[in-house]
């Protein structure tokens, strides 16, 4: 039986410093996703963590955000293969 790879998603937060994913779902009231995306992280959009353990920051679409915890954890990405 062959079964499709299955994505693995985590919080943004245990993404570890200096890796990429691509952002796949984002969880909490209306409000606050909407303020996300506006923010630029839509679903399939591409983040970079650059450091932190909150605050964190993170590189999407060629700009820096410190993100706190709370935040960094309702953001889950797919960690991408180098």
């Amino acid at each position: 039986m062959n079964q499709a790879p299955h994505c693995v998603t985590l919080a943004l937060c245990q993404l570890p410093s200096g890796e990429v994913g691509r952002v796949r779902e984002i969880v909490g009231d209306a409000q606050f996703c909407q303020r996300v995306r506006e923010m630029g992280f839509g679903e399939s959009t591409f983040v970079t963590k650059i450091s932190g353990t909150g605050p964190f920051v993170v590189q999407v679409n060629r700009t820096r955000i410190a993100l706190s915890h709370g935040a960094a954890k309702a953001i889950l990405v797919e960690p991408l293969r180098r």
